[in-house]
């Protein structure tokens, strides 16, 4: 199976960093991307001072702004924030092969319908053959060449192996699973628990704290797998407990840092128009929450942070009301 020309979607800074690790590996690569500005600093100064400051990228690498030129790779990996995918897809899925590899690498849950970005592209890139790809890892670090470890699901065994070797180099290790829902559901509801855990360290409640929130959180995300049909082991894999565990660890991460500055008492406003990247977690918590009620799974942390961003109860009684929640047995 020939995978050597890659088109990556979304010149944001994940999409920068895949497209950068990908070109050092060999591969002739042509990232997409909307800005104008971003297309012309990284095909003429070999970087993205908008998205990815500071790293220098390989020449090698091209950007574009045409649709066209990534849909004539041998394999796509959609890079878009999550509430967009389902525009860039029905844009994208005309000019496509029947059965090409479209790799989705964004990690959300539609607001809209409460659907998973697998079930989104099935609606509208029906022929094109899914896969996921989704773990710990933050976009600079692998943009630098430090090591990092991802899932990557596809339900065809040869075609997911295929691009687990083709997509992963010796500084990024590819392990392949074929179960899709449980890599997709990790990647995004560990954005809404980060937010919680930044809450907790920006309103100084300790590693005690920090440590329950994230092991009660990883309970939530098991709970509403097992309603989903995502394996247990999948949860407890890179895609989940690992993507997890960084993203709350860490205000390099979006989330958690838009989280902190809540707990210290920036509004949502200000905290999100200073920024040129978009924090995923804002969207998905409400999503998620409508999923959990569809199927009737408690997630109390979620419920409490999607009212914290719709400013429905403020950080202290959201905090309040979780800490005043019946004792029960453990899960």
């Amino acid at each position: 199976m020939t995978i050597d020309r890659i088109g990556v979607i979304g010149g944001g800074a994940w999409g920068t960093a895949l497209a950068q690790t990908l070109a050092l590996a060999g591969r002739e690569v042509v990232l997409w991307a909307r800005e104008e500005d971003t297309v012309s600093d990284i095909n003429t100064r070999h970087v993205n001072r908008a998205f990815l400051p500071g790293i220098a990228l390989d020449p090698r690498l091209v950007a574009t702004d045409r649709l066209e030129a990534c849909a004539a790779a041998d394999a796509i990996l959609l890079v878009c924030p999550a509430q967009h995918v389902r525009a860039v897809a029905a844009t994208l899925a005309p000019k496509t092969r029947p059965g090409q590899p479209l790799v989705v690498c964004a990690k959300g849950v539609e607001q809209a319908t409460g659907k998973l970005m697998g079930e989104v592209l099935a609606e509208t890139a029906p022929e094109m053959t899914l896969a996921v790809l989704s773990g710990p890892s933050f976009a600079a670090d692998v943009a630098r060449g430090l090591p990092a470890a991802l899932t990557l699901a596809c339900r065809d065994e040869r075609l997911g192996r295929a691009l687990a070797e083709r997509l992963g180099d010796r500084q990024l290790r590819l392990y392949w699973s074929d179960d899709l829902v449980g890599v997709e559901l990790g990647g995004a509801l560990k954005n809404v628990l980060a937010i919680a855990a930044g809450i907790v360290d920006g309103k100084g409640m300790g590693a005690s704290a920090a440590a329950a929130l994230v092991t009660r959180g990883f309970a939530e995300m098991r709970r509403l797998g097992h309603a989903l049909g995502a394996r247990p082991e999948t949860m407890m894999g890179l895609s989940g407990l690992g993507d997890l565990v960084l993203t709350c660890g860490s205000p390099q991460s979006r989330n958690m840092s838009l989280g902190r500055a809540l707990g210290q008492g920036e509004s949502l406003a200000s905290v999100l128009g200073a920024r040129v990247s978009v924090t995923e977690g804002v969207y998905t918590a409400a999503a998620v929450v409508r999923l959990a009620g569809e199927k009737r799974v408690e997630m109390p942390i979620s419920a409490a942070v999607h009212a914290i961003l719709e400013g429905r109860v403020s950080v202290d009684d959201a905090i309040a009301g979780l800490m005043s929640r019946p004792f029960k047995a453990e899960d």
